[in-house]
Parts: structure tokens; sequence; C-alpha cells
């Protein structure tokens, strides 16, 4: 009897299985609490990030299978919505305005100093890690700009001076996490004060 020819009979991993534990655990929760809206994919992608700070590209793959979605779906609403990072962040973020109500009243010459003094352009984390800065496009603040949001906590009227300022008290406190900024921009975060 003639020898069969043996068929390599290809094996796939398990979508997200090459990410570490606590970021596979948080892509299964956030699914998992988000699954059963329409259009989950937006909710899911914020929960992902405000309990990471980031996305991982590892785990698009197991988003999609989740969400019996493609890759390419998942890629898509990623790299079109600026917010969501690709890459971990900074300790401390900061979140920008520059809407043109904050333009008007300094928020240019504060994003110049801001670029200075952090050694880092928008989207991008300074060379020691400690700080990552992102536009946005309103805060809801427009009466009391330039204003910025410092790990989820909304500042405004404020000034290279108040700037800088803003980076040695933080620093010195030791506060804020990349993985809860953010997280105090919906509504205002403390109306104001600073």
């Amino acid at each position: 009897m003639a020898e069969r020819k043996r068929v390599a009979i290809p094996i796939r991993p398990a979508p997200g299985s090459d990410l570490p534990a606590p970021e596979r655990a948080a892509v299964l929760d956030a699914v998992q609490r988000h699954r059963s809206l329409d259009g989950a994919l937006l909710p899911v992608l914020h929960a992902i990030q405000e309990q990471l700070g980031w996305i991982p590209p590892k785990a698009v793959p197991l988003i999609a299978f989740e969400l019996n979605i493609t890759r390419a779906d998942v890629h898509g609403v990623i790299t079109f919505y600026h917010y969501f990072r690709q890459h971990p962040p900074g300790r401390h973020v900061i979140h920008l305005c520059r809407a043109e109500a904050c333009q008007a009243v300094g928020a240019v010459a504060l994003e110049n100093h801001a670029r200075r003094a952090l050694g880092a352009e928008m989207h991008g984390t300074s060379a020691d890690g400690s700080h990552s800065l992102e536009p946005v496009y309103c805060l809801g603040n427009c009466a009391m700009g330039p204003s910025l949001l410092y790990d989820g906590e909304l500042h405004a009227r404020v000034t290279p001076e108040r700037f800088d300022e803003l980076l040695r008290t933080a620093d010195a406190r030791g506060t804020g996490s990349a993985a809860t900024a953010g997280a105090g921009a919906a509504g205002g975060a403390n109306g104001g004060r600073s």
C-alpha cells in the first residue's frame, strides 16, 4: 500500500494570545461590559484606553474576534480618531485645547511653550516618559481659555508660567496616572477652578 502524503494543517493561535495577561483581561472586560450595545466598538475602545492608557496594536485581533467584526474595522476606527493612543502614554497626560476660543486668548503661544518645555510634539511623549502632550478641540471652558486637562483635571486661563508651575507642582506631588487621564474631560471636570 502506498504511503499517504502528509498535509500540514495550519494552527492559528487564539486572537490576543500574545497579549500580556493584564492587557488581555482589560480587553475582555471592556468587550464583556459593552458587547450588547449597538455600535459597541467605540465604547469598547474608550473602556480599554481608560483602563490601560492606550490601545495596544496586538489587541486589535482580539477586539475584532470578540465583536465579530474585521480587524480592518477596528484599526480604521483607532486610526481615524486622534483621541485613541497606539503607544503607551507618559506618566502624566496633558490635553491642550486648540479650539478657536482658546486660540483667540493665547493657546497657540501656550502650545509652543508646552512643546518646548516638554521637548515633545503633539501626540508625543517627553524623552523621560513623564508627560504626553495631546490636542483636544474643545473642553467646554471657552470663557476661561486657554484651557487644558492635566491628568483629567481642568485648568483655566493657563499662561506659559502657570503651565510650568503645573509641571513643577504635579511632579512634586507625584499625582495622576495616564490610565485615568481624560476621565474628567466630560462635564468640565472641576468647573474651571484651577
